[in-house]
């Protein structure tokens, strides 16, 4: 299973043009009542070096599923609205909140301004009140237990009380610090303030980047230590239907070296703290995803379960050797292959072969 980040924002925020951009689905932006999704490859030049080093059958690049949740409307939703939406938004692992960052009176919008600090503020409330109820449910079932003075549920009773005080607040759970203990406590309510956000201008053109609206998003996003792209919304929409080879040009002309979906993967994969390794062969070259510091059983297992229970040892060869020397061969007669234990951390652009105990 790929990456999975879910697109937020107020109706008209240009979410849905955002997916388009991303994901190439070229979606109708007025049915703004359906969620859409799309499963896309992780663009990745290593894994094209690989494959014209190994010619393999098969070639799997990592992939990155993205979800356009329907827009979260000012005030009441009504209907249970609310819940499909935080329903949506408990399956992902990362936010990216659309923020309209231009102004252009042709193109209606929930509010009479141009304001994106206000527009994330009204739906980090809807998602910090959610993340209140959940808790406070938590609490209350957890009663019984606490009068009878059950240890381990007075301490997560204390540690939800703690983080539900500071929501009600306006903190997000993603801002609170929290320890290993307190993350541990709240990990069954799955919150929605909890996961980390990346945050997307949408502006109409390259002239916009240095707008007000830009200048304020920068700020919060900033001082809230996440990370913030701008994407030209409507024309990177436009390009993407274009031929592969055909884009580039075309996004030089908007003063844009990268896509919006390499610089979004490229952000999500720092925020996420995600690193890509590589299984080569004859049969299949693959990319892969684990998290930085994940030891190589844990990795392992991204590949198949058995072999992080059954995890022997991992043969690593570093990228950028296979690429200098020409072959795993040639990498061996230089000593640079190596064999890892347990503990080893799998680095970035690693190729791997696993060893274990099929029993």
């Amino acid at each position: 299973m790929g990456l999975i980040c879910g697109l937020v924002g107020l109706p008209a925020c240009g979410k849905t043009v955002i997916f388009n951009a991303i994901t190439a689905a070229g979606v109708s932006s007025y049915n703004g009542s359906e969620m859409n999704q799309a499963v896309v490859s992780v663009p990745d030049k290593r894994l094209d070096r690989l494959a014209e080093m190994y010619h393999p059958r098969k070639l799997v690049p990592a992939t990155l599923e993205v979800v356009d949740i329907p827009g979260f409307k000012p005030g009441p939703q009504g209907n249970g609205r609310a819940s499909r939406l935080l329903g949506h938004i408990k399956n992902v692992e990362a936010l990216l909140h659309v923020a309209r960052c231009f102004e252009d009176a042709s193109i209606p919008f929930e509010y009479e301004t141009i304001d994106p600090v206000r527009d994330i503020e009204t739906v980090n409330l809807e998602l910090m009140a959610a993340d209140s109820t959940t808790l406070q449910n938590k609490i209350d079932h957890m009663a019984k237990r606490v009068r009878g003075g059950d240890k381990d549920a007075i301490r997560e009773t204390a540690d939800c009380q703690k983080v539900n005080a500071a929501i009600q607040q306006g903190i997000p759970a993603r801002k609170q610090t929290l320890t290993a203990t307190e993350l541990a406590s709240i990990r069954d309510c799955h919150l929605t303030s909890l996961k980390p956000v990346l945050y997307i201008a949408n502006i109409k053109s390259m002239d916009d980047a240095a707008n007000c609206h830009v200048a304020a998003l920068k700020q919060l996003a900033a001082a809230e230590g996440a990370q913030m792209i701008l994407v030209c919304g409507r024309d990177e929409a436009d390009i993407s239907q274009l031929e592969p080879g055909e884009r580039p040009e075309f996004l030089r002309e908007l003063g844009l070296a990268e896509s919006s979906m390499e610089r979004l993967l490229q952000a999500a994969y720092r925020m996420l703290g995600l690193v890509t390794f590589f299984t080569t062969g004859e049969d299949e070259v693959r990319a892969w995803t684990c998290r930085k510091g994940d030891k190589a059983p844990v990795a392992a297992g991204k590949i198949h379960t058995d072999m992080e229970k059954g995890f022997i040892r991992m043969e690593v060869i570093r990228y950028e050797d296979l690429m200098e020397l020409g072959s795993e061969a040639a990498v061996a007669k230089a000593g640079k292959q190596r064999v890892e234990s347990r503990e080893y951390e799998v680095q970035d652009g690693d190729t791997v072969m696993v060893l274990f105990n099929k029993g």
